[in-house]
Parts: structure tokens; C-alpha cells; sequence
């Protein structure tokens, strides 16, 4: 029997062709099969009622298999070839791992003609039909699908590489390799029989065992054809590590030296200091070009990562001047000290703290998501709705962010009008509470995701009835305790890859205990009790989403149905879990708490404000230290220096000796520091600080 075609499960056959003939081509092999033969070399051939003759040749992958019929593409007939010869092989007892009832459970009305399948018509399993009926996704390996012996992608050699993507693509990948790259490696498990990596834009699987030509990249066509190769070689070196790891995150290279984006990374560190020294609200007009020059060298040298945060300070700077209440001093000194740590950590490992691997974009292809929540966000002069979409396959949440201005004058739009707007042809609500399947998104390094409106590449939503069992264990947390220690492993958030999501995850919910508001600080929390560990829910009132934490509270009390899952952004503080909200499933119902425009009553009574010293005087240091990049050194008062002097004592008084060293220090030396020695005095203080706040 022939163990490739064994090998393709429902899943495989999808991600080959698309749902849509996948549905078709199963209603029509329970109707009308084909006769399937298979001759002595392994040749199978498929002849069907209407006279289409498809054959399916030993070495030839089912796009290049020829039919009758006509199609370029992966057509009906080529698909059912393959499902009626794992009916064979189940009903001759030779593939014990198949199911000889495959396809005999079919769901009505499917008028589909082999494009976008837009609703629950035609499934070919009870599997299938399950999802149909609650909503998800067909993410793990169906019923019918054989097993097969675990093997690893590193067998592939480089000619075989070669020879598959010919000699320009092959070329453009060891170039890749030579800047070196980070990749997440996932190795075949029950669960997931089919390995994959994790590139920066991209995700590859190796569909069938052993067969190179199966190798796909979720990226459209011709998009990323350098991804197979990387992800081969990103095997390699997982299995030279630590063979037996279910997921290995690791950095591939040769002999990469990083030299262009280290050197770009620095271009900043100069512009950089003149800021310091002159402050913010004294910057003078050529600084900004400065920077923009500096944006374009981290450009051309792919330093994705400070390119990002310096794109968000210029925006700062921009804000400042505007007179804008989008200016955050302390976000401002955050940014500021983002950059040179990463331009200090890039001397030992460049490739994700620089994010040099990082594609600027990439179109995919067939997708199929799970809308985990959005989250509202703006000032006087726009809002942004971030729509959380989680991508099962890839083990990853992507992010859709909107924008919409305000015009001068103007009423801000409401929260049920963020929710009515479209991107591509779908509505944010339906897309924040759905199942999206998608042939038009484009996602980018920092896995934020659009979607192209277009006739042919069409986006689709359907209803979800809040079943997220079926989301791979990365993105479904049933044990708190094991995701806190996981969180305390990570590189500081300064060094960090950034990906937006990244902290989002989905939470089973086995009860919610005592919600209580606290009304000076416009905050609600609770506690989150999941199968293993607690967290606590916590979501402060914002003006751009009114209806938030009402409907939240009115969630959470079970009035709508017992809470089920949360998904929501997971962090670490004062030596707890919590999470901020996006999403609720209720009973059978999504809610997504900002697009609420109507309050709900919050019962529970208001709880005591519990003041912690150690919070107070870390938060009070970084405040101080954040007026230093706003005021400019030249520009501070002689009360800075004062109130400096205060933060030490209260510092050291709580413990913090560490802490309070390095700001008496900077406290100091600010009075004749300037340039990059005082640059870099106060990174590392105000670096300091801000790892002591995450610990806290």
C-alpha cells in the first residue's frame, strides 16, 4: 500500500486543496466513489463515473498528479482519489490505523463548487461534524487518520532542498542562513502528527512522512519560497540539541556575524544621547530628521526590533509636539532605553533581539482562525481596535489592528460602531467572537495581520458557540502554575522579540470567585480559578471602551451562562498571575466585553485599597527617572535632584539597596554627566528599575 497517500489526514488533504473541495470531494465519494486500482509499481488510479481518470504515480505530489478533468490545481477528483484508497486499504485490513467508515457521516446542503466553503455543509467525519456543530476547527488529526512512525525533516539533504526550489530560491535561503535566524521547532505527537516550524512570518509542515514535495508553507504562492529549506535546517540543528523535545526554540545560522545590524542598531545611540541632554519638550527641529535617518539604516539592515521602537518614539516626539495626550513621558523612557538595550544585547545573540530574520511582510494562504476578543484603545484623535485571531496551526495568536480617526470637532465613534466596521469584507465584531477562514491575509514580523478585500480571495465568518477545547496547548492554559514559571523564564520584555499577542492566551475556566470594583481606581477584579492555579482578572475603565467593565462584571457573575473560557493578556505582578480580558465564553456565547455599549450594574461591593511600599517607591524611581529624557539633563530643576534624594532613602527603606544605589548614583553624576556616558548611566538605572517592577 501506498504510505504517502496513507499519510494525507483530512487536515493534510485541506491544507493541500482547500475546505471547500475538501467538502465536496467527500460528499461525492460517499455518493459515487471511484474504482480505485493500484498496479504492481505502486501506480493508483482512480476512474469515476463520469469517465475522469485520475492517477496518482509513485514520486509525483497530488498537485502535479494528472486528471483528466483538466485542473491545474488540486482538483475534487484528486482528493477523492485519496479517500476512496484509504477505503481500500481499511476494507483489505492492510492500514490498521485507517477507519473503513470514512466518509459515511455527511452534513446537508453543501452547494459548494470548490472555492470557499462558507458555512457547515458537507463534513467528511463525525469529527468534523462535531466541530460543525460547536464551532471549531479541524486543528487536530481526525479519527481516520493513520498513524505513522516518527520521523524528523532533518533527513532531507541539500540537493534534494535544491532540487525542489531551484537554484534561486535555494540561494536566497542560505543567505538567510548566513544572517542566521530564529525558528520554534514542533515535533509530531499524538495530537498533531505532522512536525512544523515556526519561522518569523511564516509556518511549514511537512505533510507526509519522508516526502519533501509535501512540504508547505502557509505563505501564498511564491511568497516565502526560501521557508522550506529553513525550516529543514531549523530540524537539523533541533535534533543536534535535544532530539526528544515536543518544541525547541532555537537560533540557526553558519557563521553569521551581524555586523551590518549591529552597526545600524548603534546609529541611534548618538541622536539618542542629544536627546537625553536636551529633553523632549526642548528638542530641537533637525533631531527628528536624525532619527529618520537612523530609521532608514535600521531598515535596510532588517533590524526589524528597534526599527519598531524607534518608529514609536518618533511618534512620541510627534505627539509631544502636537500637543497631544497620546504622549506618555514613561512610555517615552521606555522606548529610550528599549533601544540601547538592545543595541547592548545584540554583541551576544543579534538575531532576536534584533529581529534581522523578520520579513517585512508576508500574503498566506489558506487560513483558518479563532477570534479570541479585541481590545479598544485611543485618545481624542483616533481609536484602534486590536481583534485578537488565534492561528491553531502555527501555534500562535495573530493581531488585526484598525484605526479610526477622529475629525476635529468631532464625537468619538462608539463601541458599537468600532464593532459594525469592516476590514476586508468581515465586521470586527464577528471576527473578535468567530471562526475566520481566510485566502487574502497578509501578516507581518510582528504578527499583526490584515485582510485584503478581493472577489477571488475571500474572507468568511462563522458563528462560534465558545468550544476552545481544540486549541493546541500553547494558546489554551488549563495549568496557571506551569504558565507563571513558563513567564519567569523569558528574557526581559526590553529584548524581547515584538510580537503583539504575544501574552495572549485562552484560560479554562473552573470557577470565578468574588468580583469586587474598587471605585478610586476604576478597576475590577476577580479571581480566576482554572483546573490548576489562579489568576487574578483585572480590567480598569477606559474612556474608549464605556461598556467594558460592566460587561464584563455582568459576565463573570453567570448571568449570561457559566464562564468557560477567558482570553485575555497573561502577565506577571507582586509575584501573581493576571490577566486582562479580550474575550468570554458564557454558556454557548462569545463575549467580547469593550465593543458594550450598555452598563450593566456591578453588585459586588467596593474593596479596600491596600497600599504596597515596595510598588510605591519603585513606581515613584521611575517617574523621577522618566523626567530626566522629558526635561532634558540641561533642563532639570534643583527639586529633581531633591525628590531624587527622597527616592533613594525610600528605596533603601523597603529593601532595595540594589536600586537605590544606582539612582543615588545617577543622582549624582547628572550634575556634569553628558553624551553617551550619561546615556548610558541612565539606561542602566532606569533598566534597572523596570526589571524591578516586573518582579515585584
Amino acid at each position: 500500500m501506498r504510505a504517502d497517500l496513507l499519510a494525507l489526514t483530512d487536515d493534510s488533504l485541506i491544507t493541500l486543496a482547500n475546505r471547500g473541495i475538501f467538502k465536496r470531494a467527500v460528499k461525492e465519494n460517499t455518493a459515487t466513489p471511484p474504482e480505485v486500482t493500484e498496479s504492481a509499481d505502486g501506480t493508483v488510479e482512480a476512474v469515476f463515473p463520469d469517465g475522469t481518470r485520475t492517477t496518482l504515480t509513485p514520486g509525483i505530489t497530488l498537485e502535479a498528479a494528472p486528471c483528466t478533468c483538466g485542473s491545474t490545481t488540486i482538483c475534487r477528483h484528486r482528493i477523492m482519489a485519496v479517500l476512496a484508497y484509504r477505503t481500500v486499504a481499511a476494507d483489505s485490513a492492510e492500514s490498521p490505523g485507517t477507519n473503513a467508515d470514512l466518509g459515511t457521516a455527511v452534513a446537508e446542503g453543501d452547494a459548494d463548487t470548490g472555492g470557499q466553503a462558507p458555512a457547515d455543509n458537507v463534513i467528511g467525519s463525525s469529527a468534523e461534524i462535531a466541530a460543525a456543530k460547536t464551532g471549531t476547527t479541524d486543528d487536530a488529526p481526525s479519527a481516520e487518520s493513520p498513524r505513522t512512525a516518527p520521523w524528523s525533516p532533518a533527513a532531507f539533504t541539500d540537493d534534494e532542498l535544491r532540487e525542489l526550489l531551484g537554484a534561486r530560491a535555494f540561494t536566497a535561503a542560505k543567505k538567510a542562513l548566513r544572517a542566521g535566524y530564529r525558528a520554534t521547532v514542533r515535533r509530531a505527537t499524538d495530537r498533531d502528527p505532522v512536525p512544523a516550524v515556526e519561522l518569523s512570518a511564516v509556518t511549514v509542515r511537512f505533510l507526509v512522512p519522508g516526502e519533501l514535495g509535501y512540504a508547505r508553507a502557509d505563505a501564498s504562492k511564491g511568497a516565502r519560497p526560501d521557508a522550506i529549506a529553513l525550516a529543514v535546517w531549523a530540524f537539523r540543528l533541533a535534533d543536534s540539541l535535544d532530539p526528544a523535545a515536543e518544541t525547541l526554540e532555537v537560533t540557526v545560522g553558519d557563521s553569521a556575524d551581524g555586523s551590518t545590524a549591529v552597526a545600524a542598531a548603534a546609529t541611534v545611540l548618538t541622536p539618542l544621547a542629544d536627546l537625553l541632554n536636551d529633553g523632549v519638550a526642548h528638542a530641537g527641529p533637525a533631531l527628528p530628521a536624525v532619527f529618520s535617518a537612523a530609521l532608514r539604516t535600521l531598515d535596510s539592515a532588517s533590524a526589524r526590533w528597534p526599527h519598531d521602537a524607534l518608529t514609536e518614539l518618533l511618534d512620541q516626539l510627534t505627539a509631544y509636539r502636537d500637543r497631544s495626550a497620546r504622549h506618555d513621558p514613561l512610555h517615552t523612557a521606555a522606548l529610550i532605553t528599549e533601544l540601547v538595550a538592545r543595541h547592548r544585547a545584540s554583541a551576544r545573540d543579534w538575531v532576536p533581539v534584533l529581529g534581522t530574520e523578520e520579513a517585512a511582510r508576508t500574503p498566506l494562504r489558506h487560513l483558518r482562525l479563532t477570534g479570541l476578543g479585541a481590545r479598544i484603545t485611543g485618545d481624542s484623535e483616533s481609536r484602534t481596535v486590536e481583534t485578537y485571531l488565534a492561528h491553531p496551526e502555527a501555534r500562535i495568536v495573530l493581531t488585526l489592528p484598525v484605526t479610526a480617526a477622529i475629525a476635529e470637532g468631532a464625537a468619538a465613534p462608539t463601541a458599537t460602531a468600532l464593532a459594525a466596521r469592516r476590514t476586508g469584507t468581515a465586521r470586527l465584531a464577528d471576527l473578535a467572537a468567530g471562526n475566520v477562514v481566510t485566502e487574502s491575509a497578509v501578516r507581518s514580523a510582528n504578527r499583526t495581520v490584515r485582510l485584503a478585500s478581493s472577489r477571488v480571495a475571500r474572507t468568511s465568518v462563522l458563528p462560534s458557540t465558545g468550544d476552545w477545547s481544540t486549541l493546541p496547548p500553547e494558546l489554551l492554559i488549563t495549568d496557571l502554575d506551569a504558565e507563571a514559571a513558563r513567564l519567569t523564564t523569558l528574557a526581559p520584555a526590553v529584548i524581547r522579540p515584538r510580537v503583539h499577542g504575544a501574552s495572549l492566551r485562552a484560560v479554562t475556566v473552573e470557577s470565578i470567585g468574588e468580583i469586587r470594583y474598587l471605585p478610586g481606581e476604576q478597576r475590577l477584579e476577580a479571581t480566576l480559578r482554572a483546573p490548576t492555579g489562579t489568576a487574578t482578572i483585572t480590567q480598569t475603565h477606559s474612556a474608549a471602551a464605556p461598556g467594558a467593565l460592566d460587561a464584563l462584571a455582568h459576565t463573570l457573575s453567570g448571568d449570561a451562562g457559566a464562564p468557560r473560557y477567558i482570553a485575555g493578556f497573561l502577565h506577571r505582578r507582586h509575584g501573581r498571575l493576571h490577566l486582562t480580558p479580550t474575550a468570554v465564553v458564557a454558556g454557548a456565547t462569545v463575549v467580547v466585553p469593550c465593543f458594550a455599549d450598555t452598563a450593566h450594574a456591578i453588585g459586588s461591593a467596593a474593596a479596600d485599597i491596600h497600599r504596597d511600599p515596595l510598588s510605591e517607591a519603585v513606581t515613584t524611581a521611575l517617574a523621577l527617572t522618566a523626567e530626566v529624557p522629558h526635561r532634558g539633563i540641561r533642563h532639570l530643576p534643583p527639586s529633581w535632584f531633591t525628590r531624587a534624594a527622597e527616592a533613594v532613602a525610600a528605596l533603601r527603606r523597603v529593601g532595595l539597596r540594589t536600586a537605590a544605589t544606582a539612582l543615588d548614583t545617577l543622582r549624582h553624576a547628572l550634575g556634569s554627566a553628558r553624551g553617551r556616558p550619561a546615556l548610558d548611566l541612565w539606561v542602566t538605572t532606569h533598566l534597572r528599575l523596570q526589571l524591578t517592577a516586573d518582579q515585584l
